[in-house]
């Protein structure tokens, strides 16, 4: 199965991938009269996956009223101002992130010494801690935290992986969107531990997660979990507080 693909995961919800940044996706939201809600912006510059899976599902770029940020990230950011610039939808992201996403200041580093999985050191870990791979910045327009809804979607604050970090839920679609507290790749993990930047915000993130209980479990790096996402973070949180 390719990589870079588009997968339904509820009515009115795509996740769309790219091999580049790791295993990375966006997800693309539409609420009942047609107006559209994307959760972060892939690798890429350019904008055009996301661009043609809004034309795929009938839609016009100017649909795209909201894109929100999970975290200030080079693999999430990549096509978020060239989207900005095709559909003037509204730029949202944490106040902690804000900045970042700007271009404003630099994402912290993170450590330089490798930690598993092994496969994101190079280029992911080492590129980080180097502070290179900057993405087009690109103005927020409006600040979110957790309780704010964001389209059809709730915010709920998780910092550990990043100070800002936020997660969404879809409640009707019994659907979490995890951003990075999470991983499925390159195996399934409590996000990549070298980029956590405090183990113990994001330990509880994980634990406030869960309790929303999904079916389904999307998340930044790897394939979403379209069954017993309830489950499989219930089995997360467990082994953390071994």
């Amino acid at each position: 199965m390719s990589d870079d693909r588009v997968t339904q995961l509820a009515p009115g919800l795509w996740a769309i991938a790219q091999k580049k940044g790791g295993r990375v996706h966006a997800f693309l939201c539409e609420e009942e009269g047609g107006e559209l809600t994307l959760v972060d912006t892939l690798f890429d510059t350019d904008g055009a996956r996301v661009l043609e899976q809004i034309g795929r599902i009938g839609h016009e770029p100017a649909d795209l009223r909201r894109i929100v940020i999970t975290h200030g990230h080079r693999s999430h950011l990549g096509g978020l101002r060239a989207l900005k610039e095709a559909t003037g939808a509204t730029v949202l992201a944490h106040p902690w992130e804000a900045d970042i996403v700007a271009g404003d200041r630099k994402a912290q580093p993170v450590s330089l010494l490798p930690k598993r999985p092994f496969r994101t050191y190079f280029p992911f870990q080492f590129a980080s801690s180097l502070g290179l791979g900057a993405h087009p910045p690109c103005p927020v327009d409006e600040h979110v935290a957790g309780g704010d809804r964001v389209g059809p979607l709730e915010v709920i604050d998780s910092p550990g992986h990043s100070p800002g970090h936020l997660a969404f839920l879809w409640e009707d679609r019994r659907t979490l969107i995890a951003g990075d507290a999470v991983a499925t790749w390159p195996s399934f993990l409590p996000g990549w531990p070298s980029f956590t930047l405090n183990e113990h915000r994001h330990r509880e993130s994980l634990r406030r997660l869960a309790e929303t209980e999904p079916r389904v479990l999307a998340v930044g790096h790897g394939p979403p979990i379209t069954e017993d996402g309830r489950e499989r973070l219930r089995d997360l949180v467990d082994a953390l507080g071994r």
